[in-house]
């Protein structure tokens, strides 16, 4: 059974939602005992997400969330 578990874990680097943190969006990193680790888009300190607060990002929150991360870099605020 632990493969099908597996098997319904995102890959590493999908965007996610973090409602319990003011849907903050995230990438995903894995998984961390019960919780799911994300961390900010482009790299930065990972933070735990309780499950039942994440769900998958959608296509205008993912698009939002990179052009954000793009145009903070070529502000030079980010890496």
């Amino acid at each position: 059974m632990p493969e099908q578990k597996h098997a319904q874990l995102p890959p590493a680097g999908t965007l996610m939602v973090d409602s319990a943190r003011n849907d903050r969006i995230g990438e995903f990193r894995g998984a961390s005992g019960p919780y799911r680790s994300l961390r900010p888009i482009g790299g930065g300190p990972e933070w735990e997400a309780v499950p039942e607060h994440v769900r998958l990002a959608t296509t205008d929150e993912r698009l939002c969330a990179r052009t954000a991360y793009e145009n903070a870099r070529s502000r030079g605020e980010v890496a």
